[in-house]
């Protein structure tokens, strides 16, 4: 943001969000996106390749669960970005590439 406010020559002393910085600027906040689609790639190439990454990533590892709530599983989180659907409509999509790679461009583009 300090970046952007300084293009635009804000000067610190002005009482501007950085809602209204973007704004100004027409752009939009993109790290999660980006976060999102570079995960989606990785899961991608893990599943794939069908190795260690591909029990761990899809949860079916043995052993006991820790105490407490459980984190958001990757999968889980993928499921809600790339639209609607289940984790095992995903996990079928990863072996066609150019389907994967669709999805993947359809969510980046809607930004959620």
């Amino acid at each position: 943001m300090w970046f952007l406010r300084r293009m635009l020559r804000i000067p610190w002393t002005a009482k501007k969000t950085n809602e209204r910085a973007l704004n100004e600027a027409n752009k939009r906040r993109s790290l999660v996106t980006t976060i999102r689609k570079r995960q989606a790639t990785f899961l991608g190439h893990v599943m794939r390749r069908g190795k260690l990454q591909h029990l761990v990533t899809t949860g079916k590892v043995e052993g006991k669960r820790s105490r407490g709530r459980q984190r958001e599983k990757i999968m889980d989180g993928l499921a809600t970005w790339l639209g609607p659907g289940k984790v095992s409509d995903i996990l079928a999509a990863v072996k066609d590439r150019d389907l994967w790679r669709d999805m993947i461009a359809n969510a980046y583009k809607q930004g959620t």
